[in-house]
């Protein structure tokens, strides 16, 4: 089909579709602005109210913990767990001599005696004095002493031995052997582990 309309006329019906076009691309440009901003808007509102919601929760919150006293409440109870963690360190150093020096007895060699049991400067540690017959049975000493099936020590170290035969207080014993003994941390004639030690 020719069209045989004038040029301006044509060129006005093309300029009239491209501004229904645009006119439509606007609208719904508008719309959409529009729906962000009542999107945007509800946003807003929502957390507002979530925001008054919280903060009406926070002051119940508080209000109930001044009114139980909860900081004071607290205080006690890491007071109270403090003295705990002190009773269990104090108990857990605590030695049952008692029973300790009946277990040494047993597993000194027949021809040795315990004479002196000293507390060590060290921690856990300590100092054992016992007369024997001869070397051999001194070093036996400290051998018993240190074997981890006895379950009293972790290790125990001669720090000396003489011998003199000319010891006149205690003839039959001519040797004597200090030694240092370590507690091991295990052992059941420490009190806090003493439900171990009771047959």
């Amino acid at each position: 089909m020719i069209n045989l309309l004038p040029p301006d006329v044509k060129n006005n019906y093309r300029y009239a579709r491209r501004n229904v076009a645009l006119r439509k691309w606007m609208i719904a440009f508008v719309v959409a602005l529009i729906g962000l901003g009542a999107l945007a808007t509800y946003g807003l509102l929502s957390m507002r109210q979530s925001e008054a919601v919280y903060t009406k929760q926070i002051a119940t919150t508080n209000a109930y913990f001044k009114k139980e006293n909860f900081s004071g409440t607290q205080a006690e109870v890491q007071d109270i767990s403090n003295s705990f963690k002190l009773v269990v360190k104090v108990l857990g150093q605590e030695v049952l001599f008692s029973q300790i020096l009946k277990q040494i007895a047993t597993i000194i060699p027949a021809n040795a005696n315990l004479t002196g049991l000293t507390i060590a400067q060290t921690q856990g540690a300590l100092d054992i004095t016992a007369n024997a017959t001869d070397y051999k049975t001194a070093t036996q000493v400290q051998v018993n002493l240190a074997d981890p099936r006895n379950k009293i020590f972790s290790k125990a170290d001669i720090i000396n031995i003489s011998c003199n035969s000319n010891n006149l207080t205690n003839p039959r014993y001519p040797c004597t052997v200090n030694i240092r003994a370590l507690l091991a941390s295990n052992t059941p004639y420490l009190f806090i582990n003493s439900k171990a030690a009771t047959p």
